[in-house]
């Protein structure tokens, strides 16, 4: 198997979630089709800052929860 093509899994918002890796935050925010200017990400108990989504690497076995803001009134 090639490692480029190795599927992690990840637990988002309390759901098992398998992606192939390698795999950044902006990567599976862009999974998701959320808009990373309207999303906080926590990832193994540590908010995960904006400008560093593209640079953080996922592994297998991290839990990650997403809060989308919605704008509105």
């Amino acid at each position: 198997m090639d490692v480029l093509s190795k599927t992690i899994t990840l637990t988002v918002n309390g759901e098992a979630l398998g992606l192939p890796g390698p795999q950044t935050v902006a990567g599976l925010v862009a999974h998701l089709g959320l808009d990373v200017r309207k999303v906080a990400v926590e990832r193994n108990r540590e908010i995960v800052p904006r400008s560093t989504y593209a640079a953080t690497a996922l592994a297998d076995g991290d839990v990650l929860e997403i809060v989308h803001f919605i704008g509105g009134g």
